[in-house]
């Protein structure tokens, strides 16, 4: 062979550049588009039931209702930030998921990381929030719930965070947004393509 260094160097590169599929859901809201990416392969019961709620529609005619700030929290003494979000359909309803923390999955609450809403472990449906910042006090061992189990992050914002930004300041009584907003989850989708768009 005369180039055998050539044929190393060009599979390297190959290597190097391959790309991964990823699901990507788009959140289509009053004020924009969020666009985030759902780690199947690392949260995939959390995932699943998100994504059988999609499937069945219940995210069409969902509300972003709750905003957590700094100044908004006064009386919690470990403080996140958030906006919340979901479907009170009680049509909507399947069994709550077991619970997936961040010390299984690896999946940390980071800016733009999307994750489940609960009470106790394994009550999570259809609720989720979207952090705004890094928030490892929402992480397995965290201290905002007492229970120290955190919640199930899975997935997270690639597209958007200015929308999510932008709804986090809009006005609330008691972090209940005066009024809510409305968004639904037009699409899902398997794309080829990197991590980040």
């Amino acid at each position: 062979m005369k180039y055998p260094h050539i044929i190393v160097v060009c599979l390297l590169l190959v290597l190097s550049c391959k790309k991964e599929k990823h699901t990507m859901i788009e959140i289509e809201t009053e004020l924009g588009t969020i666009i985030a990416e759902l780690y199947v392969d690392k949260a995939p019961k959390t995932c699943a039931n998100f994504l059988k709620y999609v499937e069945q529609g219940a995210y069409k005619d969902a509300r972003f209702y709750r905003t957590v700030r700094l100044d908004n929290q006064l009386q919690s003494e470990v403080k996140i930030e958030v906006i919340q979000g979901g479907t009170d359909s009680e049509d909507a309803m399947f069994e709550p998921v077991a619970h997936e923390n961040t010390n299984e999955t690896g999946v940390l609450h980071e800016d733009g990381t999307l994750s489940m809403a609960r009470y106790e472990p394994g009550t999570a449906t259809t609720e989720f929030f979207i952090c705004l910042g890094n928030q490892p006090e929402l992480d397995y061992g965290g201290k905002r719930n007492p229970d120290g189990q955190g919640f199930a992050a899975f997935g997270k914002v690639v597209q958007g965070m200015d929308i999510v930004k932008a709804i986090q300041q809009l006005k609330d009584e008691d972090q209940m947004l005066i009024e809510p907003v409305s968004f639904k989850i037009v699409s899902v989708k398997s794309t080829i393509g990197y991590k980040t768009l």
